[in-house]
């Protein structure tokens, strides 16, 4: 139902993060020393649904390049979690409206006690979100349009540069995936990786360390949730190469 997301919406203001490209990388600066001349890759905006909408769902190449500007629009259902989750704003329709993401121990939900709520992410297309571990299992599941994961084993780390832990973007990939510096990262020619196109219904479950890429192919519309930690990958990631390179 078209009419479905505007009328559970309607005119909110929620978190949606604004990019001056296509590149979509997490940070955060919570206390952590920033490397000179770095800046957030990201803004941090409020915007309605239907303002996004406006602006993502757009056929005209020419507004869609690389060099273009992107909005990644979010949802968040809070549920039990209560660290890094605004429950004024919380989308908790979202547990009602996805009902295998409620908390009940599944091939996915491995450990319910454990979620860390229900998040939801907009893209429009040619976002490209930086390649980066999680610290968790992800159960994700596509409800609209195509995205292109590419996965790589948390045994490729040494290959993949990643930024330390210090850095306002740790656990994520130094090197441009789009537009490598063959020069400056020479190991990561030899990474090795899979991918696969998640179309709508498909669902993919990520375990803990799994690196992963990914680009949106059109409008589309995620969900993912978290249940607690495997640290079977855990050592590799412990005796991983940080990239001491130039910070950025």
């Amino acid at each position: 139902d078209p009419a479905y997301l505007p009328r559970l919406l309607q005119k909110k203001e929620r978190r949606t993060e604004y990019s001056e490209n296509n590149h979509f990388m997490y940070w955060s600066v919570g206390g952590k020393k920033q490397p000179k001349n770095w800046k957030p890759p990201t803004k941090m905006i409020q915007m309605t649904y239907p303002d996004f909408l406006s602006k993502a769902n757009v056929t005209d190449d020419s507004k869609l390049g690389p060099d273009n500007p992107h909005w990644y629009y979010r949802l968040i259902g809070c549920g039990a979690m209560d660290r890094g989750c605004d429950h004024k704003t919380s989308s908790e329709a979202l547990f009602d409206d996805l009902p295998f993401f409620q908390p009940k121990k599944s091939i996915y939900m491995v450990q319910p006690d454990q979620q860390r709520g229900i998040h939801c992410r907009f893209g429009m297309r040619g976002v490209i979100a930086e390649n980066h571990f999680d610290g968790s299992r992800n159960f994700i599941v596509l409800l609209g349009g195509e995205r292109r994961y590419i996965l790589a084993h948390p045994e490729q780390c040494s290959k993949m540069y990643l930024l330390p832990k210090s850095h306002p973007s740790g656990r994520h990939s130094a090197v441009d995936w789009s537009d490598p510096e063959w020069q400056e990262f020479p190991e990561f020619a030899g990474a090795r990786a899979n991918e696969v196109v998640l179309q709508t219904g498909d669902a993919l479950y990520l375990p803990t360390f799994w690196f992963h890429y990914i680009i949106s192919l059109e409008l589309n519309f995620q969900c993912n949730t978290r249940s607690g930690i495997e640290y079977g990958y855990k050592g590799k990631i412990d005796n991983c190469r940080m990239y001491q390179g130039e910070q950025k």
